[in-house]
């Protein structure tokens, strides 16, 4: 099935990015902030669709050991395109939170491409120092303060979701890597400590932990969409209200489009269609970590698992949220809810898996046939 994978694997974000458009398509239109223009939003996510299948084909078609061997770069872009995030007139302070980057009509997150940089250098410096991967400085240490410049920087932000995104999946490429057990089990019960503790310091974030313990006594506040979530997810049942029907999405539920656009799945398409698409991802999940298990060497690995655990757990956050399991986090549905930066960098991360795919399973394959060729020509 590994040879496969990756096909399927394609065919799984090909769904998702139908069923995103559509809803997009649907939802969209009821937006507060449609900027006069009931199209606004599917148009720009068109746009960035377009780049990010662009940048899926140069990163498929580019050697998955340049990302690696020029982590500094992602690194260093990603470190200023988060400074700038503070900087007047080009940060963008939204709903208490400074995460984005606006230049006219342009506007991005930092945090995405901090994301894949975070997994460059952790592949690469993992794969480089292999023989010294148990040791606490060279295997725990240097790679954990590296990657918290980026942490520091994200949780100024106060964007807790992408701080305990991007400290899951460093831990789980540590894990793959084979840093001491110990110190994993250290720096879990630290991280959770830690981003407890920032969030009491914080009231909105405080309101949303009192909110995920008691959703109907902050049903008109900080629960507010939690509870429409849950409401649109009962409306739906089994086969949904149908397309273009759903009722939440008409101002009920506060940005039905991006981070909560799962519930109006659910509310329209019904539950058949909201279970696809967690199958969806499974097969991701699953396709993802056997390209990177029959990865040719550790540093595509090392790549194939930190993307894997980008696009799981994001999508696990989120759809754990939208269905009141965990507490309220700004995370979007990677391929499916509105963002162009998240969007493009999703793609982007499926085109370097694509890339360990063609170098990890193609090619041998292929060295195999032209061996065999050779040997059963008959010589003249």
């Amino acid at each position: 099935m590994h040879r496969k994978s990756a096909y399927i694997l394609f065919l799984a974000v090909l769904g998702m990015l139908v069923i995103g458009i559509v809803m997009l398509f649907s939802t969209s239109a009821f937006a507060r902030d449609s900027h006069g223009d009931v199209y606004y939003f599917i148009k720009r996510q068109g746009v960035w669709l377009g780049v990010g299948l662009v940048v899926c084909a140069v990163a498929a078609l580019t050697d998955y050991h340049f990302w690696a061997r020029s982590w500094w770069i992602w690194f260093g872009l990603a470190a200023i395109a988060l400074t700038l995030c503070f900087v007047p007139h080009l940060g963008m302070r939204i709903n208490g939170s400074r995460r984005w980057v606006g230049v006219g009509p342009f506007t991005f997150q930092p945090s995405e491409i901090a994301k894949v940089a975070a997994v460059f250098f952790l592949a690469f410096w993992f794969s480089r120092f292999e023989k010294e991967t148990g040791r606490v400085f060279t295997g725990f240490v240097v790679p954990l303060a590296v990657v918290s410049i980026f942490l520091a920087l994200i949780v100024s932000e106060v964007d807790l979701g992408t701080t305990a995104l991007i400290g899951a999946t460093a831990f789980v490429m540590m894990f793959v890597a084979g840093t001491n057990p110990l110190l994993l089990g250290i720096l879990s019960m630290s991280g959770v400590g830690g981003i407890l503790f920032v969030a009491t310091m914080v009231p909105e974030r405080m309101g949303r932990l009192a909110a995920f313990m008691d959703p109907e006594k902050f049903k008109e506040d900080a629960g507010l969409q939690q509870m429409q979530a849950l409401i649109a997810w009962g409306s739906g049942g089994i086969d949904g209200l149908g397309l273009g029907n759903g009722r939440q999405k008409m101002a009920y539920l506060p940005y039905a489009h991006t981070d909560f656009i799962f519930p109006m799945i659910g509310e329209e398409l019904g539950l058949r269609i909201s279970l696809l698409v967690v199958f969806l991802f499974v097969v991701i999940i699953v396709c993802g970590t056997m390209i990177a298990l029959h990865a040719k060497d550790r540093v595509g690995l090392l790549l194939g698992s930190g993307i894997v655990s980008l696009l799981a757990l994001q999508a696990a956050v989120n759809i754990g949220v939208t269905t009141s399991l965990l507490p309220n986090k700004g995370l979007p549905l990677p391929f499916i809810s509105y963002g162009g930066s998240n969007l493009a960098a999703c793609l982007f991360c499926v085109g370097v898996m694509l890339s360990i795919y063609r170098r990890g399973v193609l090619e041998p394959v292929n060295m195999k046939r032209t061996t065999m060729q050779a040997r059963t020509t008959p010589r003249i």
